[in-house]
């Protein structure tokens, strides 16, 4: 279950909570009984390993690539970039 984070609006008092997706907004300081504010701050997800960026995905697919679609598209890129240099010559 998640952890939400809130904060008095009128004392300060601030708090977690470990409260269910379910679960109604807390609205009343423990403390005061004034209203309450949910807080938002950073969360620490790292994403680790390959296939998480658009780079990692396409130098894999690209590289391991056997089919058709994978070979035309290189070829045709090999093609257009050496076209120019023996015309130049």
């Amino acid at each position: 279950m998640p952890t939400y984070a809130y904060a008095c609006t009128h004392c300060g008092h601030r708090f977690d909570a470990v409260q269910s997706f379910a679960d109604a907004t807390l609205t009343e300081c423990p403390e005061c009984g004034g209203a309450l504010r949910k807080q938002y701050g950073c969360v620490g997800v790292t994403f680790n390993g390959s296939g998480f960026y658009r780079t990692d995905s396409r130098a894999s697919t690209s590289g391991a690539a056997t089919g058709a679609g994978g070979s035309t598209s290189t070829s045709s890129k090999s093609e257009a970039t050496s076209s120019p240099a023996p015309s130049g010559t």
